[in-house]
């Protein structure tokens, strides 16, 4: 059996999966924000649940919104900023009595979705997250690529290129870059855009709502986040150029960007063709998780 763990800024959830990758078992319980130790117990607590509810030990991944630090070890560039230069895989170690392997959670994403999902048999996947934040992570058949330094992947932490002069130089990130991927291409990002434009903030899918019913800013709103979302994508095609691209978190689930984005990534392609297919992720809310559970296939 294989245990797999997301550990999110606002949950952190279990599954348990058979060595055929059915699902055995799942619970998930709220983060205890900015407490570390806490949240050290909410991952010994679900793990006893699993083993409990399945009668089985398994294998335990984690995937985490940061990396660990090939350095030092610690965990580094967490948004989850309480994590940050802690020994996180030693301390599981201890409260667990198991090794544990942990992963960036859109290494995770990226995992999953390469093993037995809509990049399943594709030779390089990169996966994005956009949700809360935005970053990616990329699988090179069916493993993670971590990189020399544990930053492959960190699109996230990078400036929406082709800047535009109204764009110009952009907000600040939670890493104090301004105009970064993670700020402008999140489901956030697409919030707060939303906001500054009209000093209402709403969420997603209530301006998608007002977008598919005319009205003007909502559509403006979208349309910007199309044009810096295909930015992106196209940097990333031009110097990975993968088999495919695999989207997830909460605005992976507008089924127009799908359809958008390829012909608005067209003009930064260099290449006189570009097929390559943007994909939902097949598992959506579960994939992170599954991947996590996956980093001992």
């Amino acid at each position: 059996m294989r245990l797999g763990i997301d550990w999110g800024g606002t949950k952190i959830e279990i599954i348990a999966l058979s060595n055929e990758g059915e699902e055995l078992f799942r619970q998930r319980v709220d983060t205890p924000r900015d407490d570390y130790e806490g949240c050290l117990e909410a991952v010994r607590f679900l793990v006893e649940a699993a083993e409990k509810a399945t009668g089985q030990t398994g294998t335990l991944g984690l995937g985490i919104p940061g990396s660990l630090s090939p350095r030092t070890g610690l965990v580094k560039n967490a948004n989850s900023t309480w994590m940050n230069g802690k020994p996180l895989d030693q301390d599981l170690q201890r409260v667990l009595g198991r090794p544990v392997r942990i992963q960036n959670d859109a290494n995770c994403l990226a995992v999953s979705e390469a093993t037995d999902g809509a990049g399943a048999g594709a030779h390089i996947v990169h996966a994005i997250i956009i949700g809360t934040g935005s970053g990616s992570g990329i699988a090179i058949d069916a493993k993670a690529h971590l990189g020399a330094n544990g930053i492959g992947g960190e699109w996230g932490a990078i400036t929406v290129p082709w800047l535009k002069p109204e764009e110009y130089p952009g907000p600040d990130s939670w890493i104090g870059h301004k105009g970064a991927i993670d700020r402008w291409c999140s489901g956030t990002g697409f919030q707060l855009d939303y906001r500054d434009r009209t000093g209402t903030l709403l969420k997603g899918h209530e301006i998608m709502a007002l977008k598919r019913s005319g009205d003007v800013v909502a559509t403006a709103v979208y349309e910007a986040y199309v044009s810096r979302l295909a930015r992106a994508l196209a940097m990333s095609a031009n110097l990975l150029d993968p088999d495919v691209f695999v989207l997830g978190g909460g605005m992976s689930n507008i089924d127009e960007l799908y359809a958008d984005l390829p012909p608005a990534m067209t003009p930064y392609i260099f290449s006189d063709t570009f097929e390559t297919p943007i994909r939902k992720a097949m598992h959506g809310d579960s994939s992170g998780v599954r991947g996590a559970a996956w980093l001992w296939g």
